[in-house]
């Protein structure tokens, strides 16, 4: 069985003709040729297909274009570094629980590795991680969180991740 691999670009953001962005709503019109071994493919907006010919079009459609919405941001592994290193270098000891909860976070994503604990007092343990790329070494306060203090924490590192915190730590930062 003769099988072909056919590279037919995807609808594009403008028009051919005109080069406008495509607006949601729009009506677009679409138009494959054959231009030596391979496909073309043509969009353009309504008003400028009624000014040109079909010409050698094998296919062609109408279509209303829809804008892409996008996907839901996704937290990546350099934003908890990131935000772990800036509450590192402000040293509020409001951000204490914070700073842990991150280092743990990026331990489980294998961005850090603990190296060594050692007891300061009888409510605070030191951790010692390594930045498996880097070689960089962190010093981490663990506060020993029971599990009343987690969910709050919690919400506290999301809302530090997702931004709406980001602009005070980063003022705070300034200030320093």
């Amino acid at each position: 069985m003769y099988s072909q691999e056919w590279e037919i670009k995807p609808r594009a953001l403008v028009c051919k003709i005109c080069t406008k962005p495509f607006v949601s709503g729009q009506i677009y019109v679409s138009s494959l040729r054959i231009n030596g071994s391979e496909y073309e493919r043509s969009d353009c907006c309504e008003n400028c297909w009624k000014q040109i010919t079909l010409g050698d079009a094998f296919s062609v459609w109408r279509g209303i274009f829809q804008a892409e919405s996008l996907p839901p941001e996704v937290i990546k592994k350099e934003t908890a570094e990131s935000l772990l290193r800036k509450l590192i270098e402000i040293n509020d000891p409001q951000h204490r629980n914070s700073i842990f909860i991150l280092a743990v976070m990026l331990e489980r994503r294998r961005i850090l590795a603990e190296k060594e604990v050692q007891k300061k007092d009888e409510l605070t343990m030191i951790r010692v991680y390594e930045h498996r790329k880097t070689g960089e070494i962190f010093i981490v306060s663990d506060p020993i969180l029971s599990l009343d203090q987690l969910e709050h924490v919690q919400e506290e590192v999301s809302a530090l991740l997702s931004g709406s915190e980001a602009m005070s730590i980063a003022k705070d930062k300034k200030d320093v």
